[in-house]
């Protein structure tokens, strides 16, 4: 049984998350302000923790920036404001999804799932991959440009390792969003455009770059293919009965 430290100064709110998560068979645990939820997130480590902004005594941007700094348990904020400015800084600091007050808790309950069920694939890991000069490591989730290790929060890891396992290959906004946060972000993507630009950075000259494709989405660029040596490619066609 997984458990989910739901973080809300409204009872009401946290009432009604325990009722739909344990219906789906989650622990719950409840925190009421920001110290009692880093307390709680240190001596429990939760599978997820649903995160409301705007809490008492520490911030829900505070919370999620010491909950990244310990570690990588995945963080689901909430945010009670129509203008998507505190989602992006969310994201920025390492929350791998949001959802704006008032939200349905089915859907909030399904996005929960689905960023578990990312986490759980992620830790499984798979056979490093390479790019030119980029190797990124989906079980250590470690990036590296030769032998510089990249610093890169979760989402910014993920979208890369999507970038990654198909270089060359064009991907859009939307299966972005399918592939690193699990849902359909109707009206956000400018979330991914947020995270391209911060790997980007992180990625520097020595790294492979992300090409902006206009009006679709985003490709890793691989390194140009070395001209073979002269007569390789006929050595390589020739048959044993060639003449």
């Amino acid at each position: 049984m997984k458990t989910i430290l739901v973080v809300d100064d409204e009872r009401n709110i946290v009432d009604l998350l325990r009722l739909y998560l344990e219906k789906e068979g989650f622990a719950v645990l409840a925190a009421y302000d920001g110290d009692e939820a880093l307390a709680l997130q240190r001596r429990h480590e939760p599978a997820l923790v649903v995160l409301d902004l705007m809490l008492r005594k520490v911030d829900g941007f505070e919370v999620c920036r010491e909950i990244r700094r310990r570690g990588d348990t995945p963080v689901l904020m909430l945010t009670a404001r129509s203008d998507d400015i505190d989602a992006i800084v969310g994201l920025e600091l390492g929350a791998d999804d949001y959802v704006t007050k008032p939200f349905n808790p089915r859907a909030l309950v399904a996005r929960v799932k689905a960023i578990l069920r990312r986490t759980d694939v992620t830790r499984r890991g798979g056979r490093p991959i390479e790019v030119g000069t980029l190797l990124v490591d989906p079980r250590r989730r470690e990036a590296l440009v030769g032998e510089r290790r990249l610093e890169l929060r979760a989402r910014e890891f993920d979208l890369l390792a999507a970038l990654a396992r198909d270089p060359g290959v064009v991907l859009t906004r939307d299966a972005l969003l399918e592939d690193v946060w699990g849902t359909d972000f109707s009206g956000e993507t400018r979330t991914v455009d947020v995270h391209v630009a911060e790997v980007r950075k992180k990625l520097a000259d020595d790294g492979p770059a992300i090409e902006t494709v206009r009006g679709v989405g985003y490709r890793l660029v691989p390194p140009p293919r070395e001209p073979l040596p002269p007569g390789a490619r006929t050595t390589a066609t020739e048959g044993p009965n060639s003449t």
